[in-house]
């Protein structure tokens, strides 16, 4: 969903004018990564959830690695086996970001789960004071109460819905074991697990160039994935046709060009901006979800959603916003 952070790049000023102007490219990545929900639904009419999270993962690495090998075959063999130890940590960890993410939306709505999945960067807030020594300030704080709160407002919405638009909780035995619920919960293990991605990322994009870390870290995500399947007895081939296609959209759309934007772009805009701009991919997934398979969010659940998306903007601001990256 999130990309990793990279390292500061040089000032503007010292670089050559964009061949397309970063903000129109940022509407593209966002539009890019808006289509992961809906590819997947479409996908999981042929295909368990673990299966496509593999093929998504092993395409995309796929289509890297001949350019990692013909263009940064230097840069791959000078990475330290200490650094590779972390690279193989954030594959595992994005390997299981798409495992749990992808799940939750055979369980819940697509608004739910893009919506709670997004919240990553709040795991990530909550882990920097002890793993980063970073400290966290009051509208962090602030951030962080509105995000969870917006949480509890959607769980409560998908745990007690009734039909007719009312609301209705079943005992607390029948709550926690519904599908809403189980699928909400799955896209919080998908957010907790990719603010790993991210806390490692950070760390490692200050010694190692992006498409050999990418190269690496998809990689291993895809073996990660493929045994995930197998040891699930989840099967890999012998799908449809229209499943292949959607695999391969879910590879070269979200997972390729809009991650590979999202980093493009910072070296022209700030990183503050950016990231806001990440948030625009909830409301882009819930209206493809809206338009493509009829799902309307109520009422309670976009209040949640604004909650969160209003914690989310709080706590990654940062006074530097103002100033290129």
């Amino acid at each position: 969903m999130v990309p990793e952070a990279p390292p500061p790049t040089q000032p503007q000023g010292r670089s050559s004018q964009p061949p397309l102007p970063p903000t129109a490219a940022l509407v593209v990545a966002v539009c890019a990564a808006s289509t992961a929900s809906l590819f997947i639904r479409y996908a999981q009419a042929y295909a368990p959830s673990l299966s496509i999270a593999a093929w998504r993962l092993s395409l995309a690495a796929a289509v890297l690695l001949p350019v990692a090998w013909a263009r940064h075959r230097q840069d791959l063999r000078r990475i330290p086996r200490g650094d590779l130890g972390l690279v193989a940590l954030s594959g595992v960890c994005l390997a299981i970001h798409f495992a749990t993410w992808i799940s939750s939306l055979a369980y819940t709505s697509v608004a739910s789960s893009v919506v709670l999945v997004s919240i990553a960067p709040l795991f990530v807030a909550l882990l920097s004071p002890l793993l980063l020594h970073e400290r966290v300030t009051l509208p962090v704080a602030i951030g962080i109460g509105l995000a969870f709160s917006g949480t509890l407002v959607i769980a409560f919405q998908d745990a007690c819905a009734a039909p007719g638009g009312g609301l209705a909780c079943p005992p607390l035995q029948a709550l926690l074991s519904g599908r809403a619920i189980r699928g909400d919960l799955l896209a919080l293990a998908g957010a907790a697990t990719i603010a790993g991605y991210m806390m490692i990322g950070r760390r490692l994009r200050a010694r190692i160039a992006l498409v050999p870390y990418i190269t690496l870290s998809y990689g291993i995500s895809a073996i990660a994935l493929l045994m995930l399947a197998l040891l699930a007895r989840q099967p890999l081939t012998g799908f449809p046709a229209p499943a292949y296609g959607w695999f391969a959209l879910l590879a070269l759309v979200p997972q390729l060009i809009a991650h590979s934007t999202y980093n493009w772009a910072l070296k022209w805009l700030p990183a503050a901006f950016v990231s806001i701009s990440l948030l625009g991919e909830p409301v882009g997934s819930t209206a493809l979800a809206l338009i493509f398979l009829g799902e309307t969010p109520s009422a309670l659940k976009l209040a949640g959603a604004a909650f969160i998306l209003s914690g989310l903007i709080l706590a990654t601001r940062r006074p530097e916003a103002a100033a290129p990256a």
